[in-house]
C-alpha cells in the first residue's frame, strides 16, 4: 500500500492552504499583492520541492525579498508547518499501521524540504511506513512516471502489487499510467473498504 501524506494521512486542504497563508502574510509584510509577488519572483527562490538541504537558505531569501527581518521570517516558517501539516488522520494512520501484517506500507508524497523531519516529529511516519519517499530527497514530483517507477524500486514491488491512495486525480492517474492501481481519497471508510477489496 502506497500512501500519499497530505489530504490523505493529514487533514488539511492542500488546494487552499496556500492560498490563505499566502494572503495572510502578503498583507502583514504590508505589500500590496502585486509587489508581495514580484518581489518573491525577483528573489529567485530555491526549488524547495525538489531539493534537500535549502530549508533555511530559502526562508532567509524571502525574509530579504520583504524586507523584514529573521523574526519575521522564523514566524512566517512555523505558521506555514502548522497549516502544511494539518493534524493527523488518526483512523486511517492506526489502521495503516495494522496493516503491516498484512502489506507493505509506504509513502510517496511532493514535499518541501524540512517536511520529514517536521512530520515525523508531529507523526511519527517512520514508525509505520517504509520507504518514505520525499519529492524534496528524490526530486522527483507526481505525477512524472518516474515518481512512481522509483517507489517501486525503493519498494522492491512490481506494479500490479502495489494500491496507491492520494487526494488529488492526476496524481492517482500519474499511478495508472505506470500500471499502479489507484484511488483518490475522499473519506477513511470508503480507502478502507477499497484497500481491502484490492488485498481480497
Amino acid at each position: 500500500m502506497l500512501f500519499d501524506i497530505g489530504g490523505v494521512l493529514e487533514v488539511v486542504d492542500d488546494d487552499t492552504w496556500g492560498k490563505r497563508f499566502a494572503r495572510r502574510w502578503q498583507e502583514l509584510s504590508g505589500f500590496s499583492l502585486e509587489e508581495y509577488r514580484a518581489r518573491l519572483t525577483v528573489a529567485e527562490l530555491p526549488d524547495i520541492s525538489r531539493l534537500v538541504g535549502i530549508r533555511a537558505d530559502y526562508w532567509a531569501r524571502v525574509g530579504q525579498a520583504l524586507d523584514k527581518d529573521s523574526s519575521f521570517a522564523e514566524a512566517m516558517e512555523a505558521e506555514m508547518w502548522d497549516e502544511y501539516c494539518g493534524r493527523l488522520n488518526t483512523e486511517l494512520f492506526e489502521y495503516a499501521s495494522a496493516l503491516r501484517s498484512r502489506a507493505g506500507v509506504a509513502i510517496l508524497s511532493n514535499s518541501v524540504d524540512g517536511a520529514r523531519s517536521e512530520e515525523e516529529r508531529r507523526f511519527g511516519f517512520s514508525a509505520v511506513f517504509d520507504p518514505i519517499l520525499y519529492s524534496h530527497e528524490t526530486g522527483l514530483l507526481k505525477p512524472e512516471p518516474e515518481a512512481y517507477e522509483n517507489a517501486l524500486e525503493q519498494m522492491g514491488a512490481e506494479a500490479d502489487d502495489v494500491f496507491f491512495i492520494d487526494d488529488h486525480e492526476i496524481c492517482a492517474e500519474g499511478a495508472r499510467a505506470v500500471g499502479i492501481d489507484a484511488i483518490v481519497h475522499r473519506d477513511n471508510p470508503t480507502t478502507i473498504a477499497a484497500i481491502e477489496e484490492f488485498l481480497r
